[in-house]
């Protein structure tokens, strides 16, 4: 869906809506959330071979040229299913491809392969997390509410390198998957009839076997509702992912970083 589509969902369902106070935000029972996040990332990554050869440890943005800043979409969906319960779902994309010549003396293992100084590499990087939250609000009146969140993350990494020249053909693409739990906290303070903040810290850490991995979701919003259904919203959201494995197919590390701010339109019921 493209912005003047996802703007005239938003007003389809304002008009739905017809209450004329300003109930408390924290008695919704269903949120939508749809905007724009301004992204700056970092990338460091390395993948060895099947054979256990250690790979080279390379900054995708700088070795790779893969753009550090970009716009993305934001998509968040709450259910409230009780007072206390609810239910949340986030997706979270950053996609990028480049096409850059190596240096003279620049050479990158990625893999199973060699990429040699002056070939030109054409790249991919991919991240997506598809969060599906569960939320209890052990604080819950019409000023505050505060839940405690357990949630999976559905993590889907994936790095491709390629080169297509006349003496050589090479692709390369290695890729990691898997849900990742995480917990925490997830709280709106109620300023006034019109203006409210959300706020949210997500984390998980874990170091099992051939496996080492982190992911944090951190995101602070302020909103101004505009109508009692309707609301702008202007925040900033942070996102950190290590990954590390050493198993023969997957062996490798991915330390990923990125934040910014943020602009989207809540329809609530």
């Amino acid at each position: 869906m493209n912005r003047n589509g996802i703007l005239a969902l938003l007003v389809l369902l304002a008009g739905a809506a017809h209450a004329e106070d300003y109930p408390s935000p924290t008695d919704e029972r269903v949120r939508l959330s749809l905007g724009f996040v301004y992204l700056d990332s970092s990338t460091s990554v390395q993948l060895d071979s099947g054979t256990g050869a250690p790979g080279t440890l390379f900054k995708a943005e700088n070795d790779f040229g893969l753009d550090k800043t970009d716009f993305e979409a934001k998509f968040q969906l709450m259910l409230r299913v009780s007072e206390r319960n609810r239910l949340s779902f986030d997706y979270f994309s950053l996609d990028r491809t480049s096409l850059r010549t190596l240096g003279p003396n620049q050479e990158i293992l990625f893999g199973n392969v060699a990429l040699l100084p002056g070939e030109p590499v054409n790249s991919n990087l991919s991240i997506d997390v598809l969060s599906i939250n569960y939320g209890y609000s052990f604080i819950h009146n019409e000023k505050f509410e505060l839940a405690a969140m357990l949630g999976v993350n559905v993590t889907d990494l994936s790095a491709q390198a390629k080169v297509n020249t006349a003496t050589r053909n090479v692709d390369e693409t290695k890729n990691q998957a898997g849900p990742l739990p995480t917990a925490g906290l997830d709280g709106t303070y109620v300023i006034s009839k019109r203006f409210y903040v959300d706020a949210r810290a997500q984390y998980f850490s874990a170091n099992v076997d051939s496996f080492d991995g982190s992911l944090g979701v951190y995101e602070v919003n302020a909103l101004y509702r505009l109508r009692p259904n309707v609301s702008f919203a202007l925040g900033y959201e942070v996102v950190k992912a290590h990954l590390a494995s050493s198993q023969a197919s997957q062996a490798g590390q991915f330390n990923f970083s990125t934040q910014g701010p943020e602009v989207f339109i809540r329809v609530a019921f």
